[in-house]
């Protein structure tokens, strides 16, 4: 089984962030940009909460409030689950699935390394399949 740390080196290091007071019309426009679906909330260095697609579509569009004007702070998830890079692939589908998340901030301490994202476990796992696949085949043709 991989590990985040092994995940990590096969895409790129970019982490997008957005601090806790910015209005949350800048993250969605962030969001859409970068083409993800969350961003990581940092005061400073500090990992302070993550903002997603989701909690935009709940405590915003719902709830009728507006986005030019709300912090987002007011709507970030500060209960964040994390990983470190030397949790396995299979310990991260669990967090995904169990919490019903779909990004995983990676952190060393308390450094953000990373982000790995459902879909990034997901490709990890069927890399891993197909292998296990390809060696099955290997030995029924030996």
């Amino acid at each position: 089984m991989r590990t985040v740390r092994q995940l990590l080196e096969g895409k790129p290091a970019d982490v997008f962030s957005i601090t806790p007071d910015a209005p949350v019309i800048d993250a969605i426009r962030m969001m859409a940009e970068r083409r993800v679906g969350a961003l990581l909330v940092m005061e400073g260095q500090r990992l302070a909460g993550i903002i997603s697609e989701r909690d935009y579509a709940r405590k915003i569009v719902l709830q009728g409030r507006s986005s030019k004007d709300t912090p987002v702070r007011d709507i970030m998830t500060a209960q964040v689950v994390t990983v470190n890079p030397s949790d396995s692939t299979e310990h991260c589908m669990e967090l995904v699935t169990n919490s019903r998340i779909r990004h995983l901030p990676v952190l060393d301490g308390e450094q953000v390394v990373g982000v790995l994202s459902i879909g990034d476990l997901v490709k990890a796992v069927i890399e891993m399949q197909q292998q296990d696949i390809d060696h099955l085949q290997r030995y029924i043709a030996s």
